[in-house]
């Protein structure tokens, strides 16, 4: 996360001399490098060739360089499909709740096919690995082709056509200019990104220490929290995906919805201290269901609304911000999710 802010901070700063295409193409190459390094190196502490530490340490290093290329990826992505109809925005945001069902039904999976041991663990890791590592060759061959089709090619045009004007007016986009510009930019979206930063901050303080740590269920043991966690995950993508049905359009109301989201905090206080009824399985389960439903819901409406609020020349730096403000709200999350803990 830290890693991942910090790129993204240069990110913001030097887009406008950078290529969405080449940051998304060297991300998505590191993330294989990543993924790939991780299964070697297992191979070869299994043969007793490294040690434990050693390890440690270099997936530890992997981890921040994965945060270098979650910046760039998702910096990237989000910025270039700013530039392009509502529709794309929408397909994206639904798309990382797609993996996020993805990966529950793989640990629904692999829990059931493998033993709970070393190595039956040790298997599931392979799995995972192998699955993220096969779809980033592919989102390398789709995200090519897709930048060679021709409704890209016509935004890309018009991008270059209001860079032009805006160039003939104001000159060339170097120091001042791109500074003022850029915190213009931050101020049209400022409230957006607060959002986004709310909803994040929320749902990360919940979900997963909660859920994982402090619920129990007599009847489904183990499998209760890996239940919880896909129904979440199930009612985040329905959420991502109630936008191409329905698009709430007043920033206002979307903004103010994130602030309600606050209640969950009690809401869930009251299911690990309250009356024995709100301990149960039921209410439990329902508010993790809305909590998902309510995350993807108001990500994607923000996230679609804010790059149209600026200039076409300007979605992509506006895409590039909500991201920031996207990674601090779950940065911040993260870390008040220990209070669970304490």
């Amino acid at each position: 996360m830290v890693v991942g802010l910090a790129c993204l901070l240069v990110i913001v700063f030097y887009a406008h001399k950078s290529k969405a295409y080449m940051r998304i193409n060297v991300g998505l190459g590191i993330f294989v490098v990543s993924l790939l390094v991780v299964l070697v190196m297992d191979a070869v502490y299994i043969k007793g060739q490294v040690g434990l530490y050693d390890k440690f340490y270099v997936t530890v290093g992997l981890l921040a360089l994965a945060g270098i290329g979650d910046a760039l990826v998702q910096g990237g992505l989000i910025g270039a499909a700013g530039e392009l109809p509502e529709r794309y925005m929408q397909a994206i945001v639904a798309g990382s709740g797609g993996s996020g069902v993805l990966v529950s039904m793989l640990r629904i999976l692999t829990k059931a096919v493998f033993p709970q041991d070393a190595d039956g663990l040790r298997k599931s890791a392979y799995l995972y690995f192998f699955t993220s590592i096969v779809f980033m060759v592919i989102c390398i061959v789709l995200y090519n082709v897709a930048h060679k089709l021709p409704i890209m090619q016509y935004y890309e045009e018009l991008k270059a056509e209001a860079v032009k004007e805006e160039k003939a007016e104001k000159g060339p986009m170097t120091g001042p200019v791109w500074r003022a510009t850029l915190w213009n930019i931050v101020g049209t979206v400022k409230w957006y990104g607060f959002g986004i930063v709310l909803i994040y901050v929320v749902t990360l303080s919940i979900f997963l220490g909660y859920i994982t740590e402090d619920v129990h269920s007599l009847v489904l043991k183990d499998w209760y929290p890996v239940l919880l966690i896909t129904g979440y995950n199930v009612f985040d993508l329905v959420g991502k995906s109630l936008t191409a049905v329905y698009l709430l359009e007043n920033a206002k109301v979307a903004i103010s919805a994130c602030v309600v989201r606050l209640l969950f905090f009690p809401l869930f206080i009251g299911c690990l201290h309250g009356p024995q009824l709100f301990r149960t399985e039921f209410p439990v389960s329902l508010l993790t269901c809305l909590l998902g439903l309510t995350n993807g819901y108001l990500t994607s409406v923000l996230m679609i609304m804010a790059p149209k609020s600026v200039q076409i020349q300007h979605a992509e730096t506006s895409g590039i911000v909500m991201v920031l403000f996207l990674v601090v709200g779950l940065a911040s999350g993260s870390v008040i999710a220990w209070f669970w803990v304490i």
